[in-house]
């Protein structure tokens, strides 16, 4: 058990999006007059600040990207010799840091015959981690028929994406300088590159990619209702095809920078499922001491929440390692849970108090049956789930949920069966509190399971 000193402290995080911009791409940048083509401009950045961010926030390792522009100017060899400068660099940084840093190529598009070249390079030899890849480059949008070839090469590698906003195009330049890019245009950008890889079933079409979405989901949470609602007519009219919604978004993730919080954090689950959210940062592009404040400050809206406090570790350190493959010999209990009741056995007992909505009783009713049929049958660690209702309140359910340990506890959180369960039951949920107990005698649970089973 960590100590109530300890309590809202982040550590061990995984930091899956933030930046590095080694001198030789501000040198081009510049030069090309483009340093404030996204309306910000470059950051400092070195490894030596980067490292020391790092520390000061509790973030283990760190996934790295080159930041906007697209170093594509009309010269495609000089974006070929840029990117391959930058994948390159990142190899170097990753095996001097192995701990501390991964890297995700970047790709020299718009030119895809390039592109596809130097991910297999990239992946292939330099050991990258995976991509990343703008939402545009200079008019080329994701889901681009034109990008196939490159979808493929990717896809036989099992490639994680990591997506970034780049500048619109076309832009009202008046409009940006007013309004920067980041405030407005970047979540609308990568709205409208996820959209358009959604409507042509991309991720379903290459189903070993793995998307990652930045800024807590931009748009998207808002925007797919009404895509759905308008697919009937569009589809009337011939304008769109069949989209297959569930199986697209499962393979989608989403990076937390940005503007994280609870309510935040909600607003995604509406789309997503937890073990699919990601902590990111955006360092450098804000002053490493307010990055770490806003870290700790999740940390600690998150240790308050109760619907949210059992993903903490998987939002802030699981869900980021597991994506990037990273070893676990030093991440084991380097996040701050919250505290779970734990008698000297290890057992974790808790009593789910949940109201439904009446018009989802019935439905939700199916649901907790299953899963915890399929929990206690599946999951050796699952000692009982046993749904129960109240019988002057048949919309007030609890649910008595007594684990093995810590560790069975967490796994259950990751089964595809929890996450179906917890996916499909969010909207029938009126109020949730989990409440942990303390069990008086411990020593007694066997008994009483033998018993029930009419064992001597």
């Amino acid at each position: 058990m960590m100590s109530s000193s300890l309590a809202g402290m982040a550590r061990g995080v995984v930091d899956v999006h933030s930046h590095n911009i080694p001198p030789f791409y501000r040198e081009v940048i510049e030069q090309l007059d483009a340093a404030r083509e996204e309306g910000f401009p470059l950051p400092a950045w070195d490894v030596d600040s980067h490292l020391s961010f790092m520390d000061s926030a509790g973030i283990e390792c760190s996934v790295l990207t080159m930041p906007a522009p697209q170093p594509y100017f009309g010269d495609g060899d000089e974006c070929r010799r840029v990117v391959r400068l930058y994948n390159e660099y990142g190899a170097r940084l990753k095996s001097a840091h192995p701990d501390r840093f991964r890297f995700c190529a970047s790709l020299p598009l718009p030119d895809v015959d390039a592109a596809v070249a130097e991910a297999v390079y990239a992946l292939d030899t330099l050991g990258a981690d995976g991509v990343k890849l703008a939402t545009n480059s200079r008019g080329q949008y994701l889901g681009d028929e034109a990008l196939d070839p490159l979808m493929e090469v990717l896809n036989s590698r099992n490639a994680v994406i990591v997506l970034h906003p780049h500048r619109p195009v076309p832009v009202n330049d008046s409009l940006v300088a007013t309004l920067p890019l980041a405030v407005y245009e970047y979540p609308a950008e990568t709205t409208r590159a996820l959209l358009n890889l959604l409507a042509r079933n991309i991720p379903v079409r290459y189903p070993n990619l793995k998307f990652v979405v930045p800024h807590c989901g931009s748009f998207l949470p808002l925007a797919l209702p009404r895509l759905k609602a308008l697919l009937p007519a569009l589809q009337a009219k011939g304008l769109i095809g069949d989209i297959d919604f569930k199986s697209n978004l499962s393979r989608l993730y989403y990076d937390l920078a940005g503007a994280a919080s609870p309510t935040v954090i909600r607003t995604m689950l509406t789309i997503t499922t937890p073990d699919h959210i990601l902590y990111g940062s955006d360092y450098p592009y804000q002053p490493a001491s307010r990055l770490a404040q806003n870290l700790q400050q999740l940390s600690a809206a998150l240790d308050t929440d109760r619907d949210l406090a059992p993903y903490k570790a998987m939002f802030l350190s699981e869900n980021g390692a597991r994506l990037f493959s990273l070893p676990s010999t030093n991440r084991e209990d380097s996040v701050v849970v919250p505290a779970v009741a734990e008698a000297d056995t290890g057992m974790l007992v808790r009593i789910s108090e949940i109201e439904i909505y009446p018009e989802y009783r019935d439905a939700y009713l199916s649901a907790a049956m299953e899963v915890g049929a399929t929990s206690v049958r599946e999951e050796p660690g699952v000692i009982a789930i046993y749904p129960m209702i109240q019988q002057r309140d048949s919309c007030q359910v609890r649910i008595l949920e007594i684990y093995a340990n810590d560790e069975a506890y967490r796994h259950h959180l990751t089964t595809p069966h929890f996450i179906t369960y917890k996916q499909g039951t969010l909207h029938m949920v009126k109020s949730l509190d989990l409440v942990d107990m303390i069990p008086m005698n411990p020593a007694a649970m066997p008994a009483i399971f033998l018993k029930m089973k009419g064992d001597k």
